[in-house]
């Protein structure tokens, strides 16, 4: 069972959490147009962009994703694409093969189980190849309009600094940033969790780096705790 937002944090730490309404609306203000950076047409092409996204980067992924949808536009394209081929274009983001095989299958299952359609469904996303549920949250609340937090591991780092969570599971940390915007105040009826994840990627892109995080330049220094900062 995972542990609350309380219990996950930094029991060394005695610097009080950031609280969650005022970082939300601070970077409300720095990134009013928060969008993915994935570069996509429809539901299919996010998710399999998404997919490409693992332990690799938007702009990298969006180098190739031009060949490949020209080449395989839909789902029925790519389910009977030769396998070596879309190796060949995926290469370049490592690991060739194992993408080319999961996004075969991923096409494939959408093409046995849905039609070749992408279902606006969190269990059916996550029952397709390589496919979990942060890919799934990412189509559902960039595509299909849903309020859902996507953790990636700029999601899971601002959480962290930010006091909410020690915790480095992305459900729990997912668990725990709720938990913390429903006691500041900031989950409620309004909020978009979706925009929300999207702000703190782009803020951990760009200014709150893992290596090296530019605190001097960041609009959430005077609210942040800096929870293993050094």
């Amino acid at each position: 069972m995972a542990r609350s937002v309380r219990s996950e944090r930094l029991e060394d730490s005695a610097a009080a959490p950031a609280d969650a309404a005022r970082v939300a609306a601070l970077l409300a203000a720095e990134h009013p147009g928060a969008r993915t950076e994935l570069d996509h047409r429809d539901a299919f092409e996010l998710l399999v962009a998404t997919v490409l996204s693992a332990q690799t980067t938007d702009v990298r992924v969006n180098s190739l994703t031009p060949e490949l949808f020209s080449r395989w536009p839909d789902a029925a394209a790519l389910a009977g694409a030769d396998e070596a081929e879309v190796t060949e274009v995926v290469r370049p983001l490592g690991m060739g093969a194992t993408r080319a095989r999961r996004l075969l299958g991923l096409a494939q299952g959408l093409m046995a189980d849905h039609g070749g359609e992408v279902p606006d469904d969190q269990a059916a996303l996550e029952a397709l190849p390589g496919v979990g549920r942060k890919t799934a949250h990412v189509v559902r609340g960039a595509w299909f309009g849903h309020s859902l937090l996507a953790v990636d591991t700029h999601v899971g780092r601002l959480t962290r600094r930010l006091g909410w969570t020690a915790a480095s599971n992305p459900r729990t940390v997912e668990e725990d940033l709720i938990a913390q915007l429903a006691a500041d105040g900031a989950h409620g009826p309004d909020a978009n969790l979706t925009v929300l994840s999207l702000r703190l990627i782009l803020q951990g892109r760009r200014v709150c780096t893992a290596r090296a995080p530019k605190c001097g330049e960041c609009v959430l220094a005077d609210v942040c705790p800096r929870i293993g900062v050094a």
